[in-house]
């Protein structure tokens, strides 16, 4: 479970002012719920999730997971409980080092590793067999380096890394917008398997309103730092993307005007 309680974090920007990304933010993911998040550009969506994984401490608020108070942890020490992919396919991976090494470097993650080796014969059979899922014939190129990958088969081998030790929660940031549409779909699908095979407790940013409604359990949207709605049940479920654009307008008195988020 994530508890989040009146988290608030600002930014610098010139002349000695700021901007208030995210803004007394309350919010409770129950283990195993699929959350996907909505708003427009600078609502606060990957700020909230950079502040939830550890790469940016808030000003004030708490951040709890599983019992736990982590809002003080290292994004390192995070990293044990919190499995992560980015909008970008050459994050969350390392372009050097070969599939099975990434796949090594995963399973240890947030892990004090010792000078044995880098992969058994064992660990590289369990990865054969995580791979030969894909149905991209990775499994067969174990030794090869990650930098050769096309995006589609790099972000595949980033979701089964942050996903390899079932992390207590899976933070995804837009991780299909830099796909093209029939592999951006591929690796959706594969998202949605592998967190309903492991019952994955999952926070998701999208700009696609439609898989804001179809995927997962619940959908919260985001405007100036706030979470202005929160969907669920049989209300998310009978609901269309153009309701949803009615009821923002409707909860912010303005009209959603993005882009991104209309032509998605």
């Amino acid at each position: 479970m994530l508890v989040i309680k009146g988290l608030t974090k600002t930014f610098p920007v010139g002349g000695g002012s700021i901007k208030i990304a995210v803004n007394r933010v309350d919010l409770t993911i129950e283990k195993g719920q699929f959350v996907t998040v909505i708003g427009s550009n600078g609502a606060g969506k990957s700020t909230l999730l950079n502040l939830i994984g550890g790469r940016y401490l808030p000003d004030r608020g708490k951040i709890s997971l599983n019992g736990v108070d982590i809002t003080r942890w290292s994004e390192h020490r995070r990293a044990a409980y919190i499995g992560r992919v980015f909008q970008d396919p050459l994050q969350g991976t390392a372009a050097s080092m070969t599939i099975e090494e990434n796949l090594s470097m995963a399973e240890f993650r947030g892990q004090r590793r010792g000078l044995g080796r880098g992969v058994t014969r064992a660990a590289r059979h369990r990865y054969r067999e995580l791979l030969a899922q894909l149905g991209l014939g990775l499994e067969n190129r174990l030794q090869s380096e990650v930098g050769l990958l096309s995006g589609g088969q790099r972000q595949s081998l980033s979701l089964i890394m942050a996903t390899l030790t079932q992390p207590s929660l899976l933070l995804l940031d837009e991780h299909t917008a830099a796909l093209d549409p029939k592999t951006a779909q591929q690796v959706l699908q594969l998202t949605t398997t592998i967190v309903n095979q492991h019952g994955l407790t999952t926070l998701m940013v999208t700009h696609n309103l439609e898989h804001a409604l179809r995927i997962g359990d619940r959908t919260i949207m985001m405007h100036e730092g706030r979470i202005v709605l929160d969907l669920s049940g049989p209300e998310r479920e009978k609901m269309t993307v153009q309701d949803l654009l009615d009821e923002f307008s409707r909860v912010r008195g303005t009209q959603l005007v993005d882009d991104r988020l209309l032509l998605a």
